[in-house]
C-alpha cells in the first residue's frame, strides 16, 4: 500500500499558516478546526510543520504564555516528508523513528497533502480487515476432501 492510497480515501483538505503569523492565531485555528497540525508555507513552498507539540513547547519556553511568539520560532523547520509513491510501511518506520505524528506528502515541490500516524494506522487496520475477510471466505469455500466424506 502506498501513501497515495491513504490520500485518495482521506481527501485533499489542507490547512496552512505563514511563518510570520502569530502563534496564538495558529493555535486558535488548530483548536477551532480540531486538527493537530498546520503546514507552514512561505512563497508557495513548504518551510515547516506546526503541531500541538511545537505549540506546547513554545508556551513552556515562554513561561506559560504564547505572548507575541510567531509561528517561525515555534515550527519544525525540517519536517519529515514523503511522496505519494512511498510505501506505508516505510512511512510508519519514518514516523516512529522521529516520533512524528504528521507528515507532509510532496510530489516534486508540490504539497499533495498531510498524513497522520492515525491515517497510517487506520489504513493498515483496514487492509488487514479486508485480507482477513478474504481469507475467511476462501476457507469457507474450501473444497471438501473426498476422504473426509467417507
Amino acid at each position: 500500500m502506498k501513501v497515495s492510497d491513504i490520500l485518495r480515501v482521506k481527501g485533499n483538505t489542507l490547512f496552512t499558516v505563514q511563518p510570520q503569523e502569530p502563534l496564538a492565531l495558529a493555535a486558535q485555528v488548530m483548536a477551532e478546526r480540531d486538527i493537530g497540525s498546520l503546514v507552514v508555507i512561505e512563497h508557495g513552498d513548504l518551510v515547516g510543520m506546526l503541531t500541538f507539540r511545537e505549540v506546547i513547547q513554545a508556551v513552556v519556553r515562554n513561561g506559560g504564555q504564547i505572548g507575541t511568539t510567531i509561528v517561525r520560532t515555534a515550527m519544525d523547520d525540517a519536517p519529515l516528508t514523503c511522496t505519494p509513491d512511498t510505501e506505508v510501511d516505510e512511512v510508519r518506520r519514518m514516523m516512529l523513528g522521529r516520533h512524528a505524528r504528521y507528515m507532509p506528502v510532496m510530489s516534486q515541490r508540490m504539497l499533495m497533502g498531510v498524513i497522520s500516524l492515525y491515517d497510517v494506522a487506520k489504513a493498515v487496520v483496514d487492509a488487514q480487515n479486508f485480507e482477513n475477510k478474504m481469507l475467511k471466505a476462501y476457507i469457507r469455500d474450501w473444497p471438501q476432501d473426498e476422504a473426509a466424506k467417507e
